[in-house]
């Protein structure tokens, strides 16, 4: 009898070390098993699943949504072009009228900013002088070349223009710059503003209809150039104003 017993106990001892044997070796494939799936979720199915914080990891690759939209949103630049130097009832400036009126517009949109620079600056300093260059240009319908490269004009749906005003038009380098991008300009909103003493936007915005005919032109901005060196919160209200009333 106690011959059974030991047999008995010796055989129970068998059994439960097998049995924790095959325990063992069970939980060891389930958790390799469980890593190649995490492994697989993260690098391929990670959008699908919302549940945790590792679901939601994006790939390098993979555009993030916010930037997504972001460069879906309609964007706006300001062209301008603007002189320093002598200024008519306001003197010597550091800044022109219309770079100053410019950023505020840029400021206030969030839009980026172009400046029209002359290849050959031979624009005098002093205000008489200026007026008789403006007049020859504009007399021999001239095309003074522009430096620099201009943004690629397809990533923006409304483009803000200004420049002051050169014998009751635009500068003749303007007419450079809308001829050389026409195309590109074609049906875009073209929103016009001008710096002056006396002649307000002087016909800007139908000059501007007739240039780039295939463009949406909205209403533009008149800003005196003594204004904006001298009252800029007042500008900066106008130009505010101005703003507004477009969205209406």
């Amino acid at each position: 009898m106690e011959t059974i017993k030991k047999l008995s106990a010796l055989l129970l001892v068998l059994v439960l070390t097998l049995a924790l044997a095959a325990c063992g070796t069970s939980s060891g494939q389930t958790h390799d098993e469980k890593a190649d799936m995490n492994s697989a979720d993260l690098s391929g199915h990670a959008a699908d699943d919302n549940t945790t914080a590792e679901s939601q990891t994006v790939s390098p690759t993979a555009p993030d949504s916010s930037e997504a939209e972001t460069d879906s949103e309609s964007k706006t630049l300001v062209v301008y072009f603007s002189r320093t130097g002598e200024q008519y009832t306001v003197g010597v400036i550091d800044e022109g009228n219309t770079a100053i009126v410019a950023k505020m517009i840029a400021e206030q949109t969030g839009a980026d900013l172009f400046e029209v620079l002359p290849v050959d600056d031979h624009y005098p300093m002093t205000y008489a002088e200026l007026t008789d260059v403006a007049k020859q240009e504009q007399n021999n319908n001239a095309r003074p070349a522009y430096a620099g490269e201009v943004p690629d004009l397809s990533q923006y749906d409304t483009i803000f223009i200004g420049a002051p005003v050169w014998w009751g038009d635009w500068p003749m380098i303007m007419y450079t710059f809308f001829e050389n991008n026409a195309d590109a300009l074609i049906g875009k909103i073209l929103i016009p503003f001008s710096t002056h003493e006396c002649s307000g936007l002087s016909g800007f915005d139908r000059k501007l209809a007739a240039v780039c005919a295939n463009s949406t032109i909205l209403d533009g901005l008149a800003v005196r150039g003594n204004d904006c060196q001298h009252k800029q919160d007042s500008v900066r209200s106008s130009v505010n104003d101005w703003l507004l009333g477009l969205e209406d």
